[in-house]
């Protein structure tokens, strides 16, 4: 079955699709080793690991649609990438759906930010008119080649003209053709279960540790009525959060003894990345 296809039925599913984000290839691998169906990746994530900037509008199409190949291509679960804004217009956008699907994506979002946009949980967000955004999903849908590729629509709406816009906008881009409706940072509970209540189509919660919205199970999210919950930067912090007290006590100590239990073994790593394998195929064609 086609990875497109795959990420449409877990959408439609009735039980809700859990989607860890990765930030690299090698963190999609482990998603996927850990028994997830399906994992996502973001500009905050991708612009963190490969600029150690934050998420402000500095990555471009290119950088995304790369980093994109490279993770698809080294997992068998489907995979759901941030299209950012488009990275222009309507026009962009066509040319964006027909890059990202190239390199092998399930599913991608596109939000309805001035560009640069910000990350969702940040301040000083700008949005476009709610027309201009179901334009862009109109040509999003149109591009596509494979009819099963996931179109997934994103309102920052909330943080910028409240909570009424957001739904609103949801239920615009919906009608536009997007097959999943994501309004980022809302800031209740109530305002989660109107959300869910109001949009009649598959929808999003974007959890982010410490953010706006509300942090609960995965069941709980599903019983208000979400289709998909995305948790896309869980691995980027608690890495980061290892990687500092590793290296701060290797600086203090001159030694890695301490951090030693936390770490995976050498021959459990190349486990991990594929070496049984290559091992295998060595042996029998050289």
């Amino acid at each position: 079955m086609k990875k497109t296809t795959k990420m449409r039925n877990l959408i439609n599913s009735n039980e809700i699709l859990i989607l860890p984000g990765a930030y690299d290839s090698l963190s999609a691998k482990i998603i996927e080793m850990c028994g997830f169906r399906a994992t996502t990746i973001g500009g905050y994530a991708i612009a963190a690991t490969k600029l150690a900037q934050p998420d402000v509008g500095y990555l471009s199409m290119t950088e995304m649609v790369n980093t994109s190949k490279y993770i698809a291509n080294s997992i068998s679960i489907p995979l759901l990438v941030d299209g950012d804004t488009g990275y222009g217009n309507a026009m962009s956008v066509m040319r964006t759906v027909q890059e990202y699907e190239r390199a092998g994506v399930a599913a991608i979002f596109f939000e309805d930010q001035e560009w640069p946009k910000r990350c969702g949980h940040m301040e000083g967000k700008k949005v476009i008119p709610m027309r201009e955004h179901c334009k862009k999903i109109e040509a999003a849908v149109y591009a596509k080649i494979d009819k099963d590729l996931v179109i997934v629509a994103r309102t920052d709406a909330r943080a910028v003209n409240g909570l009424e816009d957001a739904i609103e906008r949801g239920k615009a881009y919906a009608d536009s053709g997007a097959d999943l409706i994501f309004v980022e940072a809302p800031q209740s509970i109530k305002e989660l279960e109107l959300i869910a209540k109001s949009i009649k189509a598959p929808k999003l919660v974007n959890v982010v540790e410490n953010g706006k919205t509300p942090s609960l199970t995965a069941k709980e999210y599903e019983d208000m009525g979400y289709s998909v919950v995305a948790y896309p930067v869980s691995a980027l912090y608690s890495v980061s959060k290892n990687l500092v007290e590793l290296f701060t006590n290797l600086k203090l100590n001159g030694t890695t003894k301490k951090s030693e239990e936390t770490m995976i073994t050498f021959s459990e790593f190349n486990k991990l990345i594929g070496l049984d394998y290559y091992n295998k195929m060595q042996d029998r064609f050289l």
